[in-house]
């Protein structure tokens, strides 16, 4: 009894679902027949509503891309119509009924556009399956790569703790072999740490950011690699304001970028960090007067492994990785890396950052986060 009386409950809900779903099929319907209705009353202005209703089939099978069967069925119903009501006009009129092939005219030019849809669905549909096809294996790799430097962590651990005993016991060859293991399981070990920041890029929680003093994080920097690393420093970062950004990433950014000038640079070249704004930007820049990068190169020095002093021995500590970090570091911020290299004069990298903005070094508004959309507009 109950279900027999819920049945009609179901009905208006059933019907107003219906006209949401079909509405523009319901619409086109009405304006079809009222061109129809149009052709039966006025005979000698045909042309006009007759046209009307396949252009309108078009617009709406665009829209819609119906399946084959009922495309068929629709376009049987519309050559019918139209081609009755078409040839009934026309006795009424001194018009020819040859004007009657007007019907298979426009019943080709419509399969026309059905094949032309058809083809472009399919390439579309096509693009979207490679593209998740592309996702699902960058998705392995980002995995791999994660699990992979997880658990290498324990055994590059255990066997660091190995080696630093035998080189504190032993003497001679054997303490020195154990050195250069100790320094290629250290390279390892960054490896393994640099992989699992470039796994957790895309993550959406891999940044947590709050507002940040830019110059104080500049300036803290450079003191911290000018006693590391003896170079003619210059630092200049007026910039009165707050970035929203992570200032562990970004400390992160800095980082690799300092320690890649410091690599090709000599204690007599000069190392700048400079700190701007442009409008809601924060610009960071870091330039060098090493040796520079081959134009050849550029296009690629922020690929992953990539050197650019491929006979450089890796026990300097290069990874390869640390500018694809800078890259991946900026953009989950939403701004961009520029680099600018000249041989012999040396390189300037360019950090866009957007979340800026102005106002006295240290003021924290309570709760303030820019809106990120605007400033990447600016």
């Amino acid at each position: 009894m109950s279900a027999t009386a819920s049945a009609p409950s179901n009905r208006p809900g059933q019907a107003v679902a219906f006209l949401r779903t079909y509405w523009l099929e319901i619409a086109w319907i009405a304006f079809t027949l009222a061109n129809l209705a149009a052709i039966v009353i006025v005979p000698s202005a045909e042309t006009v509503p007759f046209h009307f209703v396949w252009v309108s089939l078009t617009l709406v099978y665009g829209i819609r891309l119906w399946r084959l069967k009922t495309t068929s069925f629709v376009l049987l119903a519309v050559m019918v119509s139209t081609g009755t009501t078409l040839a009934w006009a026309l006795t009424h009129t001194p018009a020819g009924f040859d004007e009657l092939a007007e019907v298979p005219l426009m019943a080709a030019m419509f399969v026309t556009v059905m094949w032309h849809v058809h083809r472009r669905q399919t390439a579309l549909d096509e693009v979207k399956r490679l593209a998740e096809i592309e996702h699902r294996l960058l998705e392995r790799e980002r995995n791999l790569v994660r699990d992979a430097s997880h658990e290498l962590r324990t055994p590059i651990t255990v066997a660091r703790g190995h080696a630093e005993l035998i080189r504190q016991t032993e003497r001679g060859q054997v303490a020195e072999d154990a050195g250069i293991i100790l320094d290629e399981l250290g390279h390892l070990s960054r490896i393994a740490d640099r992989l699992l920041i470039l796994a957790a890029a895309e993550h959406p929680e891999f940044l947590r950011p709050a507002p940040i003093d830019l110059e104080r994080l500049i300036v803290d920097t450079a003191r911290r690699w000018s006693v590391a690393a003896p170079r003619q420093w210059r630092v200049n970062a007026p910039v009165e304001g707050l970035l929203y950004a992570d200032e562990e990433r970004l400390q992160s950014t800095l980082d690799a970028l300092i320690e890649n000038a410091v690599k090709f640079t000599r204690e007599d070249d000069r190392i700048a960090i400079v700190g701007r704004n442009e409008n809601s930007i924060a610009v960071i820049e870091v330039s060098d007067t090493g040796g520079g990068i081959p134009p050849a190169q550029l296009s690629r020095i922020f690929d992953r492994f990539s050197r650019v002093d491929e006979g450089r021995p890796r026990g300097n500590g290069g990874t390869g990785l640390g500018l694809a970090i800078v890259k991946a570091i900026v953009e989950a911020h939403g701004g961009s890396v520029r680099v600018r290299s000249e041989l012999g004069k040396g390189t300037t990298f360019s950090l866009h950052i957007p979340g800026f903005k102005r106002g006295p070094n240290g003021a924290r508004p309570g709760a303030w986060e820019p809106d990120l959309d605007e400033a990447r507009a600016d």
